[in-house]
């Protein structure tokens, strides 16, 4: 029997979503937590097997967790025209240095290893490489592109897409792990192609623990939240 905690707030989509996941899966126990210091509880508790946020606040969550875990990241994993990608960080508060966001994309290489896909990587900056000295800012973002790419490939013997601005030709190509300049922007894009453009996600996967907690949107329909039912069962199972 496999035990999966789900947080359930104000979106009662999580309610329906679950009804209908333990009809299918007769084999799953979901335990509802309606408040989030108990859900945070859950993630170490060893008698479930992997945590779903649900429709609670993720504030207090994630503050308890960087209490014990300050290296934590996340990834949102989505499929949008039939292409598996997670584009990281989603965080607004994450990947801000050059370090964290190498330490993400190794989280992700090794995810994506974990289920058995190739890692093909591409790092996003603000602009194209023509647009360099238009501003200080977008100087920086290029240049730190630039950096993370030579650092993930020196660190992982991986070879990296800079694809600068260019997200659409990154898609494209098959890339299936994208890293954002910046929390804020991976965040963005999050919400522009999940809850605006209706591409399917299956939520976000926490790195830098060792126990399974799938964050995700209050905002999420009630399909979203089965797929993120179905991605907690698969790495329960791994």
């Amino acid at each position: 029997m496999i035990t999966i905690a789900v947080g359930v707030g104000e979106n009662k989509n999580i309610l329906e979503a679950c009804d209908i996941f333990k009809t299918q899966k007769p084999n799953v126990n979901i335990e509802l937590i309606e408040n989030d210091k108990k859900l945070a509880k859950s993630i170490s508790d060893k008698n479930i097997d992997a945590t779903i946020r649900g429709s609670l606040t993720a504030s207090n969550v994630l503050k308890q967790l960087k209490e014990s875990y300050p290296k934590i990241s996340r990834a949102t994993y989505i499929h949008g025209e039939d292409h598996e990608f997670i584009i990281s960080s989603v965080g607004i508060d994450e990947g801000n240095t050059l370090k964290e966001k190498l330490n993400i994309a190794v989280h992700c290489i090794d995810f994506m290893k974990k289920l058995k896909k190739t890692p093909k990587i591409a790092t996003l900056s603000y602009a194209r490489p023509g647009d360099y000295g238009r501003s200080e800012e977008i100087n920086q973002s290029l240049d730190d592109a630039k950096k993370l790419t030579q650092l993930i490939e020196k660190h992982t013997n991986q070879k990296i897409e800079n694809s600068c601005v260019l997200i659409d030709q990154a898609i494209k190509n098959k890339c299936n792990i994208l890293i954002a300049p910046n929390g804020i922007v991976g965040n963005t894009i999050f919400r522009t192609l999940v809850l605006l453009n209706s591409w399917p996600s299956f939520g976000a996967i926490t790195f830098g623990i060792d126990d399974i907690y799938i964050d995700t949107s209050r905002d999420q329909s009630r399909e979203g939240y089965l797929r993120s039912l179905e991605l907690a069962y698969k790495l329960a199972k791994l």
